[in-house]
């Protein structure tokens, strides 16, 4: 009999097995991501003190009790946002960003904090030494209570220091470092990645503890490794902005116990990393007064409104074609509101290059930012400036009408709380808000009407 192949082939998007090579992923269909790792071997199942009693017999929803100490708070309010009211204990979390943007960083304050507040924690490192991580502690400030570290990157020797220890909370820094013997590939591969965050899983689950996986990041900007790691784990968390710039913003992308509309937003200081409470006045802070091209909007981030500044430069081609730029917004909406610009209001853009950028470098694509991009193509393209204590925000169609938007209201209270005077929105929304003192609503029911009322 042929003896059993001991390698096969795996994708490193999705996880998909095969045992031969191929071009293509039939399951993701991407190119060239096929690779031969050996296959882990199988030994008998070992009786282990993760698995609970009485975990095998169903329950009734009116059986289960939630109660508030399931959930631990971090220290910081725009974490314990992103990840829905704090730390749910049984939880697996993945945090990803580029290098050297903060998630060490972070995590180790999250952990002082806890320890501070009387919990037990265990920070795993597979990158540093010991030496090393107290440099960094001690420039976070002072740590006390039950903190502890472990420099290691077998698995299998974490795993009973933790049901030794039992602590409440655990990092994992990071997934690409750690191993196990039974997987007889090199760490950070598909298979050693996804057998690790298997058995951290099973540990989170059976043992009650909250579990923090760093994750490294490719160039395209996702957790290396499987596809499949995102989906064992509960939050997905990625740590996005510039390390030239001083803030950082920390979004969810996959929430169990949560939204996954809600961004935090820190600052990177020389003692670590601090909270923006205020992220509106901190992104408008430095607007250029009597220019024209600038607008600012209301955008709605989960149930947080942020105001930031959309900035156009429209500016004759030299070239035949024209150039379409777009920094932090949808590159094909700004060619979309160009387009209805040219149809609805006979705006001769096909000659003109548009750079369209939002400041302050946050990545935003809610459709209540099109009537503040296509006020600012305006202003840039007539070189006429926007009143700077006007705010707008509102949808624009194809036929160039303006549509209703949700949570109206709690944007026009943020708009008048930092001392905007004039709020440009949707005729629709304007029926069903009531005035609000101290600040004048225009409602508007297409472009044409927006651009009346503002220029």
């Amino acid at each position: 009999m042929a003896k059993a192949r001991a390698t096969a082939f795996f994708c490193k998007e999705c996880g998909y097995e095969s045992s031969k090579w191929m071009g293509q992923c039939p399951a993701c269909h991407q190119w060239n991501t096929m690779v031969e790792e050996p296959t882990a071997k199988s030994k008998p199942a070992a009786p282990s003190a993760v698995r609970m009693k009485g975990q095998a017999r169903p329950a009734l929803l009116s059986e289960i009790s939630i109660e508030e100490q399931d959930r631990m708070g971090t220290g910081f309010d725009e974490l314990d946002r992103v990840l829905g009211s704090g730390i749910v204990a049984g939880s697996l979390v993945l945090v990803g960003g580029d290098p050297g943007i903060g998630k060490s960083t972070l995590l180790l304050q999250v952990c002082r904090n806890l320890a501070a507040g009387g919990k037990q924690v265990l920070y795993v490192s597979g990158e540093e030494s010991l030496k090393q991580i107290k440099l960094r502690a001690n420039r976070i400030g002072q740590v006390a209570g039950e903190l502890r570290f472990l420099c290691e990157t077998s698995l299998d020797t974490i795993r009973e220091v933790i049901e030794e220890r039992k602590p409440d909370v655990v990092v994992i820094d990071s997934i690409q470092t750690m191993f196990m013997d039974v997987v007889s590939s090199a760490p950070g591969s598909v298979s050693q990645v996804r057998e690790c965050t298997n058995v951290l899983m099973q540990i989170a689950k059976g043992m009650g503890i909250a579990v923090f996986i760093v994750g490294h990041v490719t160039k395209e900007g996702v957790v290396a490794g499987p596809r499949v790691l995102e989906h064992m784990v509960d939050t997905v968390l990625y740590f996005e902005g510039e390390r030239s710039a001083s803030y950082r913003v920390l979004r969810g992308v996959k929430n169990r116990f949560g939204s996954t509309n809600e961004i935090g937003v820190f600052e990177m200081l020389e003692e670590g990393l601090s909270e923006v409470k205020n992220p509106s006045e901190f992104l408008l802070s430095g607007r250029p007064e009597d220019a024209s091209g600038g607008v600012v909007a209301c955008l709605m981030e989960g149930t947080r409104p942020i105001l930031l500044e959309v900035q156009a430069l429209v500016t004759e081609s030299n070239f035949g074609m024209a150039r379409r730029t777009a920094a932090g917004a949808d590159y094909n909406r700004v060619n979309l509101l160009m387009a209805v610009l040219e149809k609805r209001c006979h705006y001769d853009l096909g000659r003109y290059d548009a750079y369209v950028n939002i400041a302050g470098g946050l990545k935003m694509n809610e459709p209540a930012m099109d009537l503040a991009i296509v006020m600012a193509l305006v202003s840039s393209y007539k070189d006429k400036a926007v009143d700077p204590g006007t705010v707008i925000f509102g949808e624009v169609g194809l036929a160039g009408e303006v549509r209703a938007v949700s949570m109206a209201d709690q944007r026009i209270y943020e708009a008048r709380k930092l001392g905007f005077t004039t709020c440009i929105l949707p005729r629709l929304c304007l029926e069903k808000i009531k005035p609000v003192d101290g600040i004048r609503l225009i409602g508007v029911s297409n472009v044409r009407e927006a651009i009346g009322a503002v220029l």
